[in-house]
C-alpha cells in the first residue's frame, strides 16, 4: 500500500495538466463567445430568449450539489477506515453520478427541443456557439459520470483509503473542473444581457 501524504493540489500532478489544457480551451471559447455577442448584441439577447433557464438552472444546482457530495466522500474517506465508511463514501459517490446523469437526461431534452424547434448549429451565431459549447461540456459530464461510476466501484470494495486516496482525489478534481466550467456557462449563455 502506497502511502501518499500530499496536499495541493488534490489528485495526480497530470490530470492538472489536462484541467489547465481544458480549462485554456474553453477560455478560448468563451472569448470567442464574448466577441461575438459584442459584434451582433440583439440577435444574441433575443435568441438568449428562447432557451430553457429553468433547466440550466436545474443542472447548476446538480452539479454544484453532486461536486459537494464528492467532497463528502472524500472527507469520509480520509477520516476513517471502518468497513461502514466505504458504504457512505460510495453512496455520496453515487449521489453524485445520479446528479450527474439528471444533468445529462435534461441536457439532451433540452437538445432535442431545440432541433424539433428547427433551431440548430447553423440557425445563427448565438445557436453555433451555444450547441458547441453545451455539447462540449455535455461530454465532459458524460466523461465525468464514467469516471465517478469508476469511483464509487473503487470505492465501494474499500480501494481508497486514509493513506491512499489519490485516485478518488483525481477524479474528483476533474469533476469539480466541469463544475467550475458550467458555472461559468450558465450565466454566459442562459442570464447574461
Amino acid at each position: 500500500m502506497q502511502n501518499i501524504i500530499k496536499k495541493y493540489p488534490p489528485g495526480d500532478f497530470a490530470i492538472w495538466i489536462i484541467i489547465y489544457i481544458e480549462l485554456i480551451t474553453f477560455a478560448a471559447l468563451f472569448l470567442g463567445y464574448a466577441y461575438s455577442r459584442r459584434l451582433d448584441l440583439e440577435l444574441f439577447n433575443k435568441s438568449q430568449l428562447l432557451l430553457e433557464q429553468n433547466l440550466g438552472f436545474i443542472n447548476t444546482i446538480a452539479l454544484i450539489t453532486s461536486s459537494y457530495f464528492l467532497v463528502k466522500a472524500i472527507e469520509i474517506i480520509k477520516k476513517d477506515e471502518k468497513t461502514n465508511t466505504f458504504f457512505l463514501a460510495s453512496n455520496y459517490i453515487l449521489g453524485a453520478i445520479g446528479l450527474g446523469t439528471i444533468f445529462l437526461v435534461l441536457k439532451i431534452f433540452e437538445f432535442s427541443h431545440k432541433y424539433e424547434q428547427g433551431i440548430n448549429l447553423s440557425t445563427n451565431t448565438f445557436f453555433m456557439f451555444y450547441f458547441l459549447l453545451t455539447i462540449f461540456h455535455f461530454m465532459h459530464v458524460l466523461l465525468g459520470v464514467i469516471i465517478l461510476f469508476n469511483l464509487y466501484k473503487k470505492t465501494k470494495i474499500g480501494d481508497y483509503t486514509k493513506s491512499n486516496h489519490l485516485g478518488l482525489e483525481t477524479g474528483a478534481s476533474y469533476w469539480h473542473m466541469v463544475d467550475l466550467l458550467w458555472i461559468i456557462l450558465f450565466p454566459l449563455i442562459y442570464i447574461m444581457r
